[in-house]
């Protein structure tokens, strides 16, 4: 039988969300009150021991209750509203998936697509849905803890915006360097940005970029610089985002010796974990 756990959220929490730094920086395919319900079960699975969760993660994954109330709590919503967009996800988030791509053994592409929940449910009157993780996804929140992205749920919970979230978890994953630097394709991908702003960039500057940036210095106490990286008839091929702690900011981000800052971040240079 698959371990169940249940979600407790104080308002002075210091909750912390972990994922695989892959899982970081992978399409996720969430919507974002369904990354909201993701990142309080991951908080909870993170506050677990590693031998507990290792016992959880059978072929049957492990279940994990979310309360309407607590959903509320930690994104200043009202009840109503949260019971609303946990019955909705619950019925959406079986068809979700994580995507990502690496090598097989003989060196070729592959690409992996890996299903977050194998259950989900949402009895009215209850006030809460369980969610049944799959076991694949396992090795994603249970790996080596230098490749885990860590942040405070609080730093994300005003969010309103999704690829402001996804973008913060970028950030975070490279957060020892200070510095992210990917393709236009990859920031594509990764922010599952809309077609529309894939075929112009001003839309994807308007739309993902700029109002993100803002959300995260304004929520997350990070000074962030970004620049357009252009070759040939002045088309953008990559992005470069520098950040690191504000230091007229005021939230704590945990260990700050670990994150340099913005100007440390221009003689830096990322290695993928």
């Amino acid at each position: 039988m698959a371990e169940q756990f249940e979600i407790a959220v104080n308002e002075d929490s210091q909750t912390k969300v972990s994922m695989s730094n892959r899982l970081a920086r992978s399409a996720q395919g969430l919507s974002l009150s369904e990354k909201r319900i993701v990142a309080l079960a991951l908080a909870t699975v993170d506050s677990k021991s590693t031998s507990r969760l290792a016992e959880a993660t059978t072929e049957l994954g492990w279940k994990t209750k979310i309360k309407a109330h607590d959903y509320a709590d930690a994104f200043n919503i009202d009840t109503n509203t949260a019971y609303d967009q946990l019955k909705a996800s619950s019925d959406r988030l079986l068809e979700r998936m994580v995507i990502y791509e690496d090598k097989d053994k003989r060196g070729k592409p592959r690409v992996n697509k890996i299903r977050w929940v194998s259950a989900a449910r949402y009895t009215a009157g209850d006030g809460m849905i369980e969610l049944n993780f799959t076991p694949e996804i396992a090795p994603h929140l249970l790996g080596l803890r230098s490749h885990f992205t860590s942040y405070k749920l609080k730093h994300a919970a005003s969010f309103e915006s999704l690829y402001a979230w996804r973008l913060f978890e970028v950030f975070e994953s490279w957060r020892s360097t200070g510095l992210y630097a990917c393709s236009i394709e990859d920031f594509w991908e990764t922010m599952e940005a809309p077609p529309s702003c894939r075929k112009d960039f001003k839309s994807l500057r308007i739309r993902v970029i700029e109002p993100s940036v803002n959300a995260i210095q304004q929520h997350a106490g990070l000074k962030v610089e970004w620049s357009p990286i252009r070759s040939g008839a002045r088309r953008v091929t990559s992005l470069e985002f520098r950040f690191g702690p504000d230091p007229q900011g005021k939230l704590d981000l945990g260990d700050e010796s670990q994150t340099p800052s913005v100007s440390d971040a221009l003689e830096l240079r990322p290695t993928n974990p």
